[in-house]
């Protein structure tokens, strides 16, 4: 006879926080939950999919058994599928896709650029400005709304609007690739492989100062601000907020700003413009985390013009998701897929390359007429 213990211990880790709300906190989380369940030790013997039904809100045997295919479930540290039988004092881990929203989509046939496509996945270049999911504020003109007219084969049945299935977000204002599965499958197996961190992305960045290393690693938990609970700051009592590791390396150095590169090793909201914040370089023109202002330079007049005239060029901050690698999730080949700057990231780029250039030679010129 089948037997549901009560007092099963349930962690849930969730890698999506609660900020639909706000449109300005798109986020660049991986969209997963994972749960850690300690079996009971009163618990019978039981089938593993209506166990974890039981156990997990909102959660289907389908969508189960689907984590079960990808590998994404493990008792005592080793993968099982959905017929297993449960035992008292199983150690079980399963990783599962975030569930749909409850809310209408609306299909709107906005331009997409489609890097690559297969019947699995798609790889977008997202447009700085464009929402990823609707929220207060931005119902419509989101990539959500774009996906469900592009995929309307595929997600709309009998008239009812399916969610797109995502694995991840980057925030409105940023630029750059993107993954979306087109299959259940396909979205249990990218959301194991952002869990066990095995995605390579790759950003760049355009920050305010100098900085005085060639490449660096910063690590410190992100978490709400507790003074201000619409921004994201580092919590370095390690006790809240959720471990966040970012790798960074010069590309260029203009003087008062500079080009890198920064690898994610973890996801979390707002990871890059928090992290490099934190460590005294915020994001060129960032107005969230201040970076909207002059923080490097002279204080003439024309430096100030030169600035402002950048600040409008590129009127949001200067972070672009270049490139994305991993293993195709059916036939498991290495894919990679990388993206050129945008035209209003590449235009700063080059205004602050030729304004180092003449402050370098005005220097020369200086030093030679000291001679």
């Amino acid at each position: 006879m089948e037997h549901l213990s009560k007092n099963t211990n349930i962690e849930h880790d969730t890698e999506e926080e609660n900020v639909f709300s706000d449109p300005e906190n798109e986020q660049n989380d991986e969209l997963y939950e994972h749960f850690r369940i300690k079996v009971d030790k009163g618990q019978g013997l039981l089938r593993l999919d209506r166990f974890l039904q039981h156990h997990l809100e909102n959660t289907s045997r389908s969508k189960i058994k689907q984590a079960a295919q990808a590998g994404n479930i493990l008792v005592n540290g080793k993968p099982k599928i959905q017929n297993y039988r449960v035992k008292p004092l199983d150690d079980i881990s399963i990783v599962l896709t975030y569930p749909p929203r409850e809310i209408e989509i609306v299909p709107e046939d906005i331009p997409l650029n489609i890097v690559y496509e297969d019947a699995d996945l798609i790889i977008i270049n997202k447009a700085a400005g464009m929402v990823v999911h609707p929220a207060f504020g931005n119902y419509t003109g989101t990539l959500v709304n774009a996906l469900c007219f592009y995929l309307k084969d595929l997600l709309i049945h009998n008239g009812i609007v399916e969610n797109p299935m995502l694995v991840h977000r980057i925030d409105k204002d940023t630029s750059g690739i993107m993954v979306v599965a087109k299959t259940e499958y396909a979205q249990a197996k990218l959301a194991a492989d952002f869990f066990h961190h095995t995605i390579n992305r790759t950003y760049q960045a355009l920050v305010w100062g100098d900085m005085k290393e060639d490449e660096g690693t910063i690590e410190g938990h992100i978490g709400r601000s507790i003074r201000d609970r619409k921004v994201m700051s580092v919590h370095s009592d390690g006790i809240h907020g959720k471990h966040a590791v970012t790798h960074w390396k010069v590309l260029e150095r203009f003087g008062y700003v500079t080009l890198i590169e920064c690898r994610l090793e973890t996801g979390r909201t707002h990871q890059i413009r928090v992290h490099l914040k934190h460590i005294g370089y915020p994001l060129f023109n960032d107005a969230t985390y201040g970076g909207d202002r002059i923080l490097k330079g002279t204080t003439f007049t024309k430096y100030k013009q030169f600035v402002q005239n950048c600040f409008s060029m590129l009127p949001r901050q200067a972070l672009h998701a270049k490139s994305l690698g991993f293993n195709h999730p059916t036939t498991n080949k290495e894919l990679f897929f990388d993206s050129t700057l945008p035209e209003d990231m590449q235009k700063v780029i080059d205004k602050w390359r030729n304004y180092a250039i003449h402050k370098a030679f005005e220097e020369d010129v200086e030093d030679s007429y000291d001679l």
